[in-house]
């Protein structure tokens, strides 16, 4: 594997699985050895080889669309770890977790903290996932817009989880996607600003991005 990450602390890595292209990612506190998995899309044996030599401690799910659950099942009675994902979005997947996590949480792998955000709008249950300078932002966020909505109301909730909860954190936060490659939270804060600065119809939903609405 071709660490994203690896330095002193953690181990960064990711998988980009299935027919759209979904990303997985493989955390290790490299302290302890303890890992972690962030999503299930695709290729359960090939998250599994990514593991090879670490201790597998949680699957967590950012949220519950089919491209990031195609292989939860599989993955789970292979790994034989717990599931965390967030209540609203448990109805949907075919195995429930036995960890239900909310905004304000926290989890540890080894030593390292894993801070829980409760980012509403992609899903009603979706989450980001915080380890010091990183988040794993699901499909809440990604370079150039948010993750795609499906009524005006919904846009306006995930307008409100990214301005409130994600361009909170410190310009440096590197945001790893669902989906696609990763950005910093000081580039998308510029350019939502840029997407702020001109007029837009109330009605807006779907796939927007920022610099082209």
């Amino acid at each position: 594997m071709m660490a994203m990450v690896n330095d002193n602390t953690v181990f960064i890595d990711r998988l980009t699985l299935g027919p759209y292209e979904t990303n997985a990612y493989i955390v290790v506190c490299l302290k302890t050895n303890e890992s972690l998995v962030v999503d299930a899309p695709a290729k359960a044996s090939d998250i599994i080889t990514s593991l090879c030599g670490t201790k597998p401690k949680y699957i967590l799910l950012t949220h519950d669309h089919y491209d990031h659950t195609g292989v939860l099942v599989s993955l789970r009675s292979r790994l034989k770890v717990p599931l965390a994902a967030h209540l609203l979005d448990s109805t949907m997947i075919k195995t429930p977790p036995e960890i239900s996590l909310k905004d304000g949480d926290s989890l540890l792998l080894g030593h390292l903290e894993i801070q829980v955000l409760h980012t509403p709008g992609h899903t009603p249950g979706s989450l980001c996932f915080r380890i010091g300078q990183y988040l794993f932002a699901g499909d809440t966020i990604f370079p150039g817009g948010p993750g795609r909505t499906e009524t005006p109301e919904d846009f306006q909730q995930i307008l409100k989880s990214i301005t409130e909860k994600i361009f909170q954190l410190p310009d440096d936060t590197i945001i790893f996607p669902g989906h696609g490659d990763s950005t910093s939270v000081k580039k998308a804060k510029e350019e939502y600003a840029l997407f702020v600065s001109r007029p837009h119809d109330s009605v807006i939903y779907g796939d927007v991005t920022w610099l082209s609405y």
